[in-house]
């Protein structure tokens, strides 16, 4: 049977290559000349490019960013803005200060109050001086619109940095 085989397979590939001839590629050739004789092609220069300046990273006294922070001795000096650990904590300073809502605002004569609504619904009065908060955070002005903070917050080197809130007067409530 193998025998048989290979005189079959010699006789289809000499039938198959026998259509390959170069008779069928005329009009494919005349094709090309035709369609490519009206091209002219212009490519535009390549744009100068301006060498860029280099920076040079001069840290001085700055911490290296590779270093462990752990190894080095702390140089901080605490500073004013620290909390006082000694100050009895408010009711309003076990919130965080985004779950506490301004409802309103009371005056009394020369005093502004603030009206200040916890997740438990419990309505708190507040003034300037007060404490609410996570974070610290002394009210330092009251309007009919607004409660400003000022909160002590940590920073990354370990110290304490003053940043200013505001909780503004909810007019509906939050969904």
């Amino acid at each position: 049977m193998s025998g048989r085989l290979h005189p079959c397979v010699l006789l289809v590939s000499i039938l198959l290559s026998s259509g390959c001839g170069e008779q069928g590629y005329d009009d494919l050739e005349a094709f090309i000349e035709n369609s490519g004789g009206n091209l002219h092609g212009k490519i535009d220069a390549l744009p100068v490019i301006q060498p860029l300046k280099g920076f040079v990273y001069q840290p001085f006294e700055l911490q290296d960013p590779f270093s462990n922070r752990a190894g080095r001795q702390d140089k901080t000096v605490r500073n004013e803005r620290q909390p006082d650990p000694a100050r009895p904590k408010e009711a309003l300073e076990s919130y965080p200060l985004e779950n506490l809502t301004m409802v309103g605002s009371l005056q009394r004569g020369r005093h502004v109050f603030g009206l200040i609504k916890t997740p438990d619904n419990s309505i708190y009065r507040v003034k300037r001086g007060n404490y609410l908060g996570e974070n610290f955070g002394l009210i330092a002005k009251i309007t009919e619109a607004e409660i400003t903070l000022r909160e002590i917050v940590r920073n990354g080197d370990h110290d304490w940095t003053e940043r200013m809130s505001v909780l503004m007067l909810q007019t509906r409530e939050r969904e």
